[in-house]
């Protein structure tokens, strides 16, 4: 007998995939969960009224929404469900708006173009003869909407870390490539005894110092401009040194290059934590780590690595004890650390 043949309908979810997420951007683009925050719902021709649009495609919007979880229906009347209610509200404490605005109004288009990315090998979202890195682009949308969605992003991976990373003993804090200072400034809540230094792109500590003094952690979590390839070390005076979702941006040996440096700047017995999206050793998912790898594609010159290759940088570098563990994060699955060994005690 001929083995039937499987169902299609895995791939025409994958090929429709976009709807969903086209959904969510352009519900969240007309401001439609702010609106319904803390009211008791609005019917579909109340909808097209306040947008002044047809009831038509009022109607089919709040029935995606619905259908995706983003919206509740009570008699006529539709809600924001708990999760948008959480995370889709200006002003909330987990707001994801910037990386959905940042999903849709910038890497959208450029998904679009993977084909072309495959074929060259580079990023497709900036131009390599103009700039050297994404990092270093003067786009506002770039300096703007990137770093508030790696800003939620960033928060996320602080709280996971903090439960799945002790540093209780920890007194000195080096968030390499820190961005916007969530990371930091999420350890720093959790661990009352550290301080910490965000040290990044003259650019982009700016953003971070205000959203350190929004957060009144100015006492507890500074910035430090530099540049950590033109640089010639790493700020010293630190026992740990974080990396996150940083190194999966470089090319292997800039990456190598990276943890050399931290291991040359850590303090003795120092521990090294690098947080991000870790693809398996066999290099089979999970999908969305594989995913993250062609994102970088598209944007960086780096790609998702697996934790036996940090691991073997750590080591190259001098770095003992390397430690894998999962995370369930939306800014990470996984966090390795390795450590410093302590300063070796010599005769006189």
């Amino acid at each position: 007998m001929t083995e039937a043949a499987p169902s299609p309908v895995p791939l025409f979810e994958l090929s429709t995939g976009y709807w969903a997420s086209k959904t969510l951007a352009t519900a969240y683009e007309l401001r439609l969960f702010a609106r319904l925050s803390g009211t008791p719902g609005m019917t579909c021709r109340e909808v097209a009224e306040h947008w002044e649009i047809d009831e038509r495609p009022a109607r089919m919007l709040l029935t995606g929404c619905a259908s995706l979880g983003l919206l509740e229906k009570t008699g006529d009347r539709y809600r924001n469900s708990p999760l948008s209610e959480a995370y889709l509200v200006p002003g909330k404490p987990h707001h994801f708006g910037g990386l959905i605005t940042m999903l849709d109004q910038r890497l959208y288009a450029a998904w679009g173009r993977l084909t072309e990315a495959v074929r060259a090998n580079q990023p497709v979202t900036w131009d390599s003869d103009r700039v050297r890195s994404l990092f270093e682009s003067q786009d506002p949308v770039v300096t703007d909407t990137f770093w508030e969605s790696m800003h939620t992003l960033s928060s996320f991976t602080g709280e996971a870390l903090s439960t799945a990373v002790d540093l209780g003993g920890a007194r000195r804090l080096l968030d390499v490539g820190g961005g916007s200072g969530a990371l930091a400034m999420a350890l720093c809540r959790h661990w009352p005894g550290m301080k910490a230094t965000v040290y990044d792109l003259p650019s982009v500590t700016g953003i971070a110092t205000r959203h350190i003094e929004a957060a009144g952690m100015t006492g507890r979590v500074r910035t430090v401009d530099g540049d950590f390839f033109a640089d010639a070390s790493l700020p010293e005076g630190h026992d740990v040194h974080t990396f996150s979702n940083v190194l999966h941006d470089w090319r292997e040996a800039d990456a190598a290059l990276l943890l050399k440096k931290s291991f040359d700047a850590l303090a003795p017995g120092g521990l090294l934590v690098i947080a991000g999206y870790f693809v398996n050793e066999e290099q089979t998912g999970p999908p969305l780590a594989a995913l993250m790898g062609l994102a970088q594609l598209i944007e960086t010159e780096g790609r998702a690595y697996t934790a036996s290759e940090y691991a073997g940088w750590a080591a190259e570098a001098g770095f003992v004890d390397p430690r894998t563990v999962s995370l369930q994060s939306v800014g990470a699955n996984g966090v390795l650390t390795a450590r410093k060994p302590a300063a070796e005690h010599r005769d006189a």
